[in-house]
């Protein structure tokens, strides 16, 4: 990353997601509209990818963007998932604390190791993978507990939710054993860094 910038449009619309966050939490608790906030939900996170498609197709990639864009994602999880974990009855609560916990554990691991040196790491397949299944089942409960939808509109959108979530849970457990012999790694490799520099 050569360019250091904040005003780039990749950040203006990873900032439009961020901003994009009360709105979720007002449909579904202040509307008590789970369907909408799981469209809204939806919307988000299906538009991950567009701010890095842009910073590369507009050559305006930046560090603050690399710290920007994962930060909202992360927040836009977390936020989601102690919302539905709130509500009650919109997600199974086994199902949304397993994966709440996994991303606050993995987000300590990393804020830890890079605090002691360590050098960044790269998401891996299975991280990704395990991500968007979880990031397509939530707001597929969500859109399945809308009171105002029938019963066969319900069933369809939680069996899609099971669906992705059986890969998604699996796939985010496996991930977490590599991003922690990953991170030992990039740990090792940083302050051999360090100390070759010294």
């Amino acid at each position: 990353m050569t360019v250091d910038r904040v005003l780039t449009v990749p950040n203006a619309v990873t900032l439009l997601r961020l901003l994009t966050i009360p709105l979720f939490l007002y449909l579904l608790f202040g509307r008590d509209s789970p369907g909408w906030a799981g469209f809204t939900l939806g919307c988000l996170v299906s538009t991950d990818w567009v701010d890095g498609h842009l910073a590369r197709r507009l050559g305006q990639t930046s560090n603050f963007g690399a710290m920007f864009d994962p930060t909202v994602d992360r927040l836009v999880m977390v936020v989601a998932l102690v919302s539905i974990l709130i509500h009650g009855d919109s997600a199974p609560l086994w199902f949304t604390w397993i994966v709440l916990v996994r991303e606050v554990a993995l987000s300590t691991w990393v804020v830890g190791i890079t605090a002691m040196g360590a050098k960044r790491m790269e998401v891996t397949w299975w991280g990704k993978v395990g991500a968007f299944a979880n990031m397509a089942a939530f707001p597929a409960f969500l859109l399945a507990a809308e009171p105002t939808f029938t019963s066969g509109y319900q069933t369809f959108w939680k069996v899609l939710a099971y669906i992705a979530a059986g890969p998604g849970l699996v796939f985010s457990l496996l991930s977490t054993g590599q991003y922690i012999t990953h991170g030992l790694e990039a740990l090792r490799a940083g302050r051999a860094e360090r100390s070759t520099d010294v």
